[in-house]
């Protein structure tokens, strides 16, 4: 998510080259964040190849940021001690 949170969308090679998961992982990761609401998912074909487009639905992108906040509030409380 937090590939797709700074980007508008990317495709599927691009999400497993950055996090170096299998083809099936990823997949796998993905159906997840779609059947949870978080992800939009768009198949096309560029020329005559298949390409899987994603990006973060509003409610992944407010999901995500919620997050992020929880885990800058967990890892700045280590800096005080």
């Amino acid at each position: 998510m937090s590939y797709l949170y700074v980007v508008e969308s990317a495709d599927f090679v691009f999400l497993r080259n950055q996090t170096n998961l299998t083809d099936g992982n990823l997949s796998s990761h993905l159906t997840k964040l779609e059947s949870a609401g978080y992800l939009e998912i768009e198949k096309r074909f560029k020329g005559k190849k298949p390409q899987t487009m994603l990006k973060l639905s509003a409610k992944g992108r407010k999901a995500f940021e919620l997050y992020r906040k929880k885990m800058e509030q967990v890892l700045g409380g280590l800096n005080e001690k």
